[in-house]
């Protein structure tokens, strides 16, 4: 994880309360019961050769099971979470039904030392979030996203 790379789209969307984003609630047993810190842009890792808005597309697409929306791209830069990863995002303005969303899956042994191996989703959950919620739920490094897309789109 340390020193790895990730790369994600954040949408967002203004209604009559105000800007909301799309986040993703981490799937699998470590989040299961948690909701500070266990909500995040839909992302995923890339290798080095292949470029961040490219890999943020994709993994839009791996992480949703849906296309990746087009429109402008607003650059939200980078932020380096605890554990060392460095996430880079982009924001688009998009709507989006979270009952639309088909997520992929990782496996993983489970309990530990069980020798059984299940499949959990990569996001068991999609919500929209009006910013100040969002800033309580996200992974505490990418609240830095939230502060970069409210100074573009006041």
């Amino acid at each position: 994880m340390r020193g790895s790379r990730s790369a994600g789209l954040l949408l967002f969307r203004h209604t009559g309360r105000g800007v909301e984003v799309l986040l993703g609630h981490m799937g699998g047993p470590f989040f299961a019961r948690r909701e500070t810190g266990a909500w995040t842009v839909p992302k995923g890792e890339y290798d080095p050769g292949e470029p961040a808005w490219e890999a943020a597309r994709r993994e839009f697409r791996e992480e949703l099971g849906l296309a990746p929306p087009d429109g402008e791209a607003v650059p939200l830069g980078e932020v380096r979470q605890s554990g060392g990863k460095t996430v880079t995002a982009w924001a688009v303005e998009a709507d989006l039904d979270p009952a639309t969303v088909v997520p992929g899956t990782f496996a993983m042994e489970w309990p530990p030392k069980s020798g059984r191996i299940q499949e959990f989703p990569e996001l068991d959950r999609v919500a929209w979030f009006p910013l100040d919620r969002a800033r309580e739920v996200i992974v505490s490094a990418q609240a830095a996203f939230l502060d970069r897309l409210a100074e573009h789109s006041p």
